[in-house]
């Protein structure tokens, strides 16, 4: 692994760590690459039951690394598109992940930095976080990020950080949606450590099935009636479940589930 990104374990916690304080966790494409494939092996690891992204440093992220965008800029537009897509899959990747995931925000937080948050499940932010989506800045969008960050703030939202490029403080990525809690910076591990605490009282398929429920429910549209089979099936295969058997048992039994065992 790179030392540009730390990979930890303790117990069934994996935490992904960004480790370029210099650059404040900027990203370039081998960074982009190394994430997404660390990413892939806990995503696949059966012992791993959920994830934490968080950056050395001073920041969180502070998006693309200006080096790397302007070797971007005077790239071929071919190039450019299979560089966008990289981007695309980790943010894909994460969004996805067959785990709980936990954003871990202090610092700066800005343009693809603000994709990461957005793809993770929850997001925790210290008091003194700042956001931006400032590529309108640059003569640009945050285009490869869009369907993430519109689906965690809104398109009312959207349009307006996406035009002006403004910084926002952690208050404001509270009140919008981009992040679930903001606490004083010297609580920000506890605050993460309650979220991983009752994860871990969940069951493990089910809390990993979360976002795919929300996913399909938000594309369902208008078919009610297919939305209604397929929920239908989902809580009779998790009621059928090993995981779920044990869940009502336990629960009837007055006593915690396995997976909740010390």
């Amino acid at each position: 692994m790179s030392d540009a990104l730390l990979v930890h374990r303790q117990g069934a916690v994996a935490t992904l760590q960004l480790n370029r304080p210099e650059l404040h966790n900027a990203f370039d494409a081998a960074l982009i690459q190394t994430l997404t494939t660390a990413l892939e092996a806990v995503g696949n690891d059966p012992m791993v039951r959920t994830v934490v992204l968080s950056g050395a440093g001073a920041s969180f992220s502070a998006g693309a690394n200006l080096q790397w965008m302007r070797a971007m800029a005077s790239a071929s537009q071919d190039e450019n598109r299979q560089d966008s897509l990289a981007l695309a899959r980790l943010m894909r990747t994460l969004d996805e992940l067959p785990k709980p995931t936990i954003a871990r925000v202090h610092g700066a937080a800005f343009g693809g930095g603000v994709g990461l948050v957005a793809c993770c499940d929850i997001a925790i932010a210290a008091e003194g976080a700042r956001f931006g989506l400032t590529e309108s800045r640059l003569g640009l969008l945050p285009a490869v990020i869009s369907p993430y960050v519109i689906s965690a703030i809104g398109p009312r939202q959207a349009r307006r950080w996406f035009a002006t490029g403004e910084h926002f403080d952690a208050a404001t990525a509270a009140q919008i949606s981009l992040v679930h809690q903001v606490v004083a910076a010297e609580a920000l591990d506890a605050a993460v450590d309650a979220q991983l605490s009752l994860l871990a009282k969940a069951g493990p398929v089910a809390a990993a099935s979360a976002k795919v429920l929300v996913r399909e429910v938000a594309a369902a549209g208008g078919d009610r009636d297919a939305l209604d089979r397929a929920n239908a099936g989902l809580i009779a295969a998790l009621r059928a479940s090993d995981e779920g058997r044990e869940g009502l048992t336990a629960f009837l039994e007055k006593r915690p589930p396995a997976w909740a065992s010390p």
